[in-house]
Formats: structure tokens, C-alpha cells, sequence
């Protein structure tokens, strides 16, 4: 009988692919922050430098670290344990590096000069009792940990500051162009109306109005511009002399035709609105108001 060896399962362990928003904004340095609030132990940021074991520690994949104590960086067989001076030095380089990635991500409104004296201090352990390193350790995770929340406080503060800018500046192009069109549509409206106050003008909208409001055509029509040619010349402006009879129509006194609207001075269309009703009412047509006109000379 053949006998048959299992395979070893590999060893290689995949790289986990973020699948959440969360496992995506787990970033090093949301881990440093995260780490320096619960304050549970010693912070190590970027890659692990020393682990804690049993009491013991020892030096992992981060080569600076060993050297800078040292002690030779851990093979894949081989992890030297730390201890007594040697696991002070090593918790004292493993804050410093902390420190320095709190540092090097604070944002640049955040104050971290009580942080870099910290590290400074913390800088010559190699010189200092354990005692004294455990105080300046304490001391210095105290300082990134509010550096680290004081600059996350202000990235919040940025970031709404941004947005609340960025609503005004919206707010304010909108204003602008809304601004924008409704003076485009102011000018095209006055535009509009000096076409309409001219003589050409005004008997266009009366010829309109006359035949679309009353049902009176050419021949009627015919009549109404003998009457107020007669009458004003089609001059929205004319003012008789004698008795201050007003406008195309010649009303008396011309403020009968704010019954129409209110920019019955300046605006020929109001004037001939009246004037059409006023004809409609006492003669019932423009040819019977100007066989009155040519018979009595006013109508």
C-alpha cells in the first residue's frame, strides 16, 4: 500500500482587501489615534517595532528600531526578548516613532510644540533611569494623545468650514445669476415696451386687441385710427393744453386710466386697454365713436 503524505497548507497568508467603508478608512494613522485614546499600552505606529509577551518584549520587523537599541532585529526563527533596560529603551523608541507619526500627520493649525519638547526629552533615554523613562513615556502619550485630538478636531473644523464655503460661494453664483436674468428680462421687457409706446407700435396692439377682445375688424379699425390720430397722433406722451386730456386716447383727466394699471403715464398698451373699453361702453364701436368726433369734435 501506497501511502499518501498530506500536503502542508500554505503559509502565505493573502492581503485582506477592505469590503467596508470602515476597514477602508482604517488607516495607520486612525490606529495611532485610536490606540493613543485608549491608552492601554505601549503605541507603536506603522508596523509593529516591539510586542509585548509574557512581560517580555521583543524587537520586530522594524530594523531602525533594533539598532537604535541595540539589540539585532528578530529573524523570521529567531524573536529576542526584552527586558529590564533594555525593555525601557525599547518602549522609549517605540513612543518616540509614535510621537513622530502623530506629529508628522497633525494638521497644520494644531499646536504640537508641547509634543516635539516631549520627544526632545524623551530623545536621550538611552542616558536615563528606568524610572525616569517610564515618566517621560507617560509624558509624551499624554501630549500626542492631545495633539492627535486636537488635530482631529480641527480637520473637523476644516472640513465644515470648507463646506459652509463652498454652500456661500454656490449661494452667491446663484444669486448673481438669478440677478443676472431677471436684469436680462427687465431690458427686454422695457425693450419690448418702447417698441410698443411707438406710433407703429401702439396701432399694432390696438389692431390686435380690438379684433382678438371685441371682434372688430379692418373697416373698425379703420375708424379707430382716423379717431386717435385725430385725437393724440398715437402719442402715448400727448397732453392737450386746453383741458389736459391725456394720452393716446385722450382721457380727461388721464388718471381715469389707473383703473387699468398703474403705469398708465408711460406705457401705451394701458392706454389703449382703457381706451377700447371706454369706446366699447359709450359709442359700441371706433367707426360710431368717430362719426360722434367728426360731428361734435370731441368724443
Amino acid at each position: 500500500m501506497t501511502r499518501t503524505t498530506p500536503e502542508a497548507p500554505s503559509t502565505t497568508t493573502p492581503t485582506p482587501v477592505p469590503t467596508t467603508r470602515r476597514q477602508a478608512l482604517d488607516t495607520p494613522s486612525r490606529r495611532v489615534r485610536r490606540a493613543l485614546r485608549s491608552r492601554s499600552g505601549l503605541v507603536v505606529g506603522g508596523a509593529a517595532a516591539v510586542a509585548l509577551v509574557g512581560g517580555l518584549a521583543t524587537v520586530g520587523t522594524q530594523p531602525a528600531l533594533g539598532e537604535a537599541i541595540g539589540i539585532p532585529s528578530a529573524s523570521a526563527t529567531s524573536t529576542p526578548a526584552l527586558h529590564g533596560s533594555d525593555l525601557d529603551r525599547a518602549q522609549a523608541a517605540a513612543t518616540i516613532a509614535t510621537a513622530r507619526t502623530v506629529l508628522a500627520d497633525a494638521n497644520d493649525k494644531t499646536d504640537t510644540r508641547a509634543l516635539e519638547r516631549q520627544v526632545a526629552a524623551l530623545s536621550d533615554y538611552r542616558g536615563m533611569s528606568g524610572s525616569a523613562i517610564t515618566t517621560r513615556i507617560a509624558s509624551t502619550v499624554d501630549a500626542a494623545t492631545q495633539v492627535a485630538d486636537a488635530s482631529a478636531s480641527q480637520d473637523k473644523a476644516d472640513a465644515d468650514a470648507a463646506a459652509a464655503a463652498a454652500a456661500q460661494a454656490q449661494a452667491e453664483a446663484e444669486a448673481a445669476a438669478a440677478a443676472e436674468r431677471a436684469a436680462a428680462e427687465a431690458a427686454a421687457a422695457a425693450e419690448r415696451q418702447a417698441a410698443a409706446n411707438t406710433v407703429g407700435g401702439a396701432k399694432a396692439t390696438a389692431s390686435s386687441m380690438a379684433a382678438s377682445q371685441y371682434g372688430w375688424g379692418s373697416a373698425q379699425f379703420q375708424c379707430l385710427d382716423n379717431l386717435w390720430t385725430k385725437e393724440s397722433g398715437w402719442n402715448y406722451q400727448a397732453v392737450n393744453p386746453n383741458g389736459g386730456a391725456t394720452g393716446i386716447p385722450q382721457a380727461l383727466p388721464g388718471s381715469k386710466m389707473g383703473t387699468v394699471a398703474a403705469d398708465w403715464r408711460t406705457n401705451a398698451t394701458t392706454q389703449i386697454t382703457w381706451g377700447l373699453q371706454y369706446i366699447s361702453a359709450a359709442y359700441g364701436t371706433p367707426c360710431a365713436a368717430w362719426a360722434h368726433s367728426q360731428a361734435t369734435n370731441f368724443y
